[in-house]
């Protein structure tokens, strides 16, 4: 995995010593308004990035790419995050502090990583899934080219039926 740059954000590959730092963005109880639960402590995060660390499923058929969303002044503001199996589709998934919501911090970091999937990952296609409620996520998706799945995508995925999956060819703008 490599450090990535946008014009206002440096992404770098998750490891467990981004813990700490990443503990206070992640406390943040906003973030959690439609799932999810923030980290029980900076130590138990340690160890879920720990095994993040090793870029793969345990049985070897999924790239697992995790990097921390910095400011360029150095603070830490969220993540991205990819898991890629090995017919070039990619999950997405991403999650940022409150207090960085509504600048245009996600969409960029979200375009960068995703640049960087099909560019050196070998990913032709991405797919999100979020809460039908949840509509700051639903915008930025569409922001960045997804579209809502069809009913039939929807029932051959594992899709609770308050979620939505969103979908987009890599090669889409």
């Amino acid at each position: 995995m490599r450090t990535l740059a946008s014009d206002r954000l440096v992404l770098e590959p998750l490891v467990a010593a981004h813990a700490d730092a990443m503990f206070a963005v992640l406390s943040d109880p906003a973030i959690y308004a439609y799932e999810n639960a923030p980290p029980r402590s900076a130590d138990w995060l340690r160890e879920r990035y720990a095994r993040l660390e090793s870029r793969q499923s345990g049985d070897g058929t999924e790239q697992w790419l995790n990097w921390v969303v910095r400011l360029r002044d150095g603070a830490p503001i969220g993540y991205v995050q990819a898991t890629v199996d090995a017919s070039g589709h990619a999950a997405i998934a991403y999650e940022f502090g409150s207090a960085w919501w509504g600048q245009g911090y996600a969409r960029e970091a979200a375009q960068a990583m995703i640049d960087e999937l099909v560019a050196h990952h070998g990913v032709r296609s991405l797919a999100a899934v979020l809460k039908h409620a949840n509509f700051r996520s639903l915008r930025l998706l569409e922001r960045l080219g997804f579209a809502r799945a069809s009913t039939d995508a929807h029932a051959l995925a594992d899709v609770e039926p308050d979620e939505c999956l969103m979908q987009r060819d890599a090669a889409a703008a």
